[in-house]
């Protein structure tokens, strides 16, 4: 598990930085950790990604002209996209629901945690009051989401046990200044990883839809505050535009939208050498084509 390395050289670091530096360098270790973070998984342990379907249950998320519901439509989409993974060597992919139940949102982190993700994907449909907005997009946590996540973590220290990869207990020095310091470099690792992956799949989406935007947004979305886990949430169109909830009813559609995000965890997997020795594998049947 790439945490567990992480685990070892921030000790590592740590240990001779406050011992042996009369200045803390915060750029050049976190250029070390965002390295480490997409360090390649050499041995047996499969590349996690937990996929998670908006809303469910009681929360049926938006709603479209026609009576589509966000929450079955992000379900169908996860369903195969988990499947597809779960096809893929060395990957394997996680549901945080499988039907129509409600989760709360840090509950879906919890999962995520539970499972060590390597990369977390919420999956949605969008919804606005003008019924011609159009088109996909994808979000990063924001810093002002990353900055109010940190304060959480600090303010409750049982929190500090479910990062195992931060090893907090096992620091030498427990001040709060460490401690605060350990969080901000995994979470601002994690956001850049996060960037990164969200603008692979982006790529691959541009492929089959039209995006609303075109680079990666960023949004304090509580799903993506995971402090060290690349998270990302997919916005599949827009629900409440009749034209696009028509496609994203279609089970057509959605394999062709399942394709284009598995394509883009693909690209995201094999571009940063995730993994160590599997070349990438891409579903061409709707034009995607890889250039290294």
């Amino acid at each position: 598990m790439q945490r567990i390395v992480v685990t070892l050289f921030l000790l590592f670091l740590f240990n001779r930085a406050f011992a042996a530096l009369p200045i803390f360098n915060h750029d050049v270790l976190l250029q070390s950790l965002d390295e480490m973070m997409t360090t390649k998984k050499r041995f047996s342990a499969p590349f996690t990604v937990v996929i998670d379907p908006g809303h469910g249950g009681k929360d049926s998320g938006a709603r479209g002209i026609n009576g589509a519901k966000e929450k079955d439509v992000v379900l169908a989409i996860a369903k195969q996209l988990a499947k597809k993974i779960n096809q893929t060597p060395r990957m394997r992919a996680i549901l945080t629901r499988k039907g129509d139940y409600f989760i709360s949102l840090r509950q879906r982190l919890r999962i995520a945690r539970q499972y060590h993700a390597d990369l977390f994907i919420a999956i949605h449909a969008d919804a606005y009051f003008d019924d011609q907005a159009v088109g996909a997009s994808v979000y990063a946590l924001s810093q002002r989401g990353a900055t109010s996540e940190a304060a959480r973590w600090l303010s409750q220290r049982e929190n500090y046990s479910e990062l195992g990869a931060l090893a907090f207990d096992s620091l030498p020095d427990q001040s709060a200044m460490l401690r605060s310091v350990l969080i901000d470099l995994a979470q601002t690792a994690s956001i850049q990883a996060s960037i990164r992956a969200g603008t692979h799949v982006l790529e691959a989406l541009d492929v089959i839809t039209v995006l609303h935007y075109k680079k990666v947004e960023q949004a304090p979305f509580v799903v993506l505050k995971s402090p060290d886990i690349p998270s990302i949430l997919v916005e599949t169109g827009f629900i409440s535009n009749p034209r696009e909830e028509k496609r994203l009813s279609n089970p057509v559609y959605q394999i062709k939208l399942t394709n284009a995000l598995w394509n883009g965890i693909n690209r995201y997997v094999w571009r940063h050498q995730l993994l160590s020795w599997r070349r990438p594998q891409y579903d061409q049947s709707d034009g995607f084509n890889f250039i290294s």
